[in-house]
């Protein structure tokens, strides 16, 4: 192979890193219309804590920060109470879009097993969505979004006159 043929194949390598053995997680955009900015933000902080450094996801919050999985808000005062709360999430994610909504960014995830706290409780492979605040590249609200089917509006038997 020529020099000229090897710098044309690294410079096309470049364009599409994914398909020549570099990582995908930082250099691909994810399907939505969220800010870039929050995305990285977002998709640094699954990606660590996935890979359990719970010490790293914990960085990506604002001290205070408020959370709400399933509870009533909370306000983190604390880097320990971020790493307790970042420790007890039983699911790793992988990041696959991300809209924006008001002052949210609502990102859902592919749920996957993570070093830690157990396991997933059968959950890999679901998806999951979270809202989001970013501010200043620091997560400062984060609060789960549970998917609802639209409530059924009964019909009344009660002629309207």
């Amino acid at each position: 192979m020529t020099a000229r043929a090897i710098a044309a194949l690294a410079a096309l390598c470049l364009l599409a890193l994914p398909g020549c053995g570099g990582s995908s997680d930082h250099t691909t955009s994810v399907a939505g219309n969220a800010d870039a900015d929050a995305v990285q933000v977002i998709r640094s902080w699954a990606d660590e804590l996935r890979a359990g450094d719970v010490s790293a996801a914990s960085d990506r919050f604002s001290i205070p920060s408020v959370v709400q999985n399933g509870t009533p808000a909370l306000t983190l005062t604390s880097r320990r109470q971020v790493e307790a709360f970042n420790g007890s999430l039983p699911c790793g994610a992988i990041l696959t879009a991300a809209i924006t909504s008001g002052r949210f960014t609502i990102a859902t995830f592919k749920l996957t097993e993570r070093p830690g706290p157990g396991n997933c409780d059968g959950g890999v492979g679901d998806a999951a969505k979270t809202a989001f605040v970013i501010h200043n590249d620091r997560i400062t609200e984060w609060r789960r979004v549970v998917d609802q089917a639209p409530a059924v509006q009964e019909q009344s038997t009660t002629p309207v006159i």
